[in-house]
């Protein structure tokens, strides 16, 4: 095996790969995961869309499903981390969820982050038969169901989930990080109360800053604070996402994370990306 650079330094750099086209191999998806490894890069994200109302686009990503595809991108990479963001959490069943990430963290070798949110189509979560009304809550439960399956023990009683009796294994060696996305303040509250890392969506930097820091006044413990932008091609574009990244990061930004468009294209942009921030 070559040796993999370091990480890139400073803020760091993580890729949001493209997954929106039912016509692009899977096995493009998982060369372009390799190439962000070589790359330096510190994190690769799917994001997750279960019955979208409109076809699979720059609006619904998601067509290979996140969890199976990431088992698929560990057996072909070494150190980069991997991630889904955002898994729509109220959309799962929480303890094949739970079975699931638990089996991902075994395959990857502790390198999974399980990023999630709570969604935001109210089409999609009724074309599932999912109750859009109670999604908060219920990923506030389910966030707490996982964290008990992880690393608790005996029943768990909950308003929309419970059980009393049953063995969950594997148990994950270490922690599971976990990330919560989004910036309504219910997002940012969720984030300091069970997540290690918390991605905003392409707020403006000083947004940004002032979304990091009411998280940093909602918790005592070491929560990254990241986000993400993109940058899908032209000239003018690209000077542009190169300084909107370097104000993230002055404002305070832990990581970014980028999505740079398409399949065609993408390997190119985002290695181009890569060496202007080094």
């Amino acid at each position: 095996m070559s040796e993999l650079p370091e990480p890139l330094s400073g803020t760091r750099l993580q890729v949001v790969l493209p997954d929106e086209s039912p016509d692009m191999p899977v096995s493009t998806l998982v060369d372009l995961g390799v190439r962000a490894e070589a790359l330096g890069v510190e994190t690769l994200w799917l994001p997750d869309h279960l019955l979208p109302p409109e076809p699979y686009g720059t609006t619904f990503g998601g067509v290979y499903e996140p969890l199976v595809t990431l088992a698929y991108l560990a057996a072909r990479t070494h150190r980069v981390r991997l991630g889904t963001s955002v898994l729509v959490l109220p959309m799962r069943d929480p303890f094949v969820l739970a079975k699931q990430v638990a089996t991902l963290d075994r395959v990857s070798r502790g390198r999974f982050t399980l990023g999630v949110g709570v969604g935001w189509s109210r089409k999609e979560f009724a074309a599932l038969g999912s109750d859009f009304g109670t999604r908060g809550a219920r990923t506030d439960e389910m966030l707490a169901l996982l964290r008990h399956l992880f690393e608790g023990e005996g029943p768990f009683q909950g308003r929309f989930h419970s059980y009393e009796q049953g063995v969950f294994a594997p148990r994950p060696a270490e922690r599971i990080r976990l990330m919560v996305g989004g910036g309504s303040p219910a997002a940012l509250r969720r984030a300091a109360e069970w997540a290690e890392e918390w991605q905003g969506l392409d707020p403006e930097p000083e947004a940004f800053r002032e979304a990091r820091d009411r998280l940093r006044g909602l918790t005592d413990r070491p929560v990254r604070a990241g986000v993400r932008m993109s940058w899908t091609g032209g000239e003018r574009e690209f000077e542009e996402a190169v300084e909107r990244f370097r104000a993230l990061a002055a404002c305070g930004a832990d990581s970014v994370a980028v999505w740079f468009g398409e399949e065609k294209g993408f390997g190119e942009r985002m290695a181009r990306f890569a060496a202007a921030l080094r």
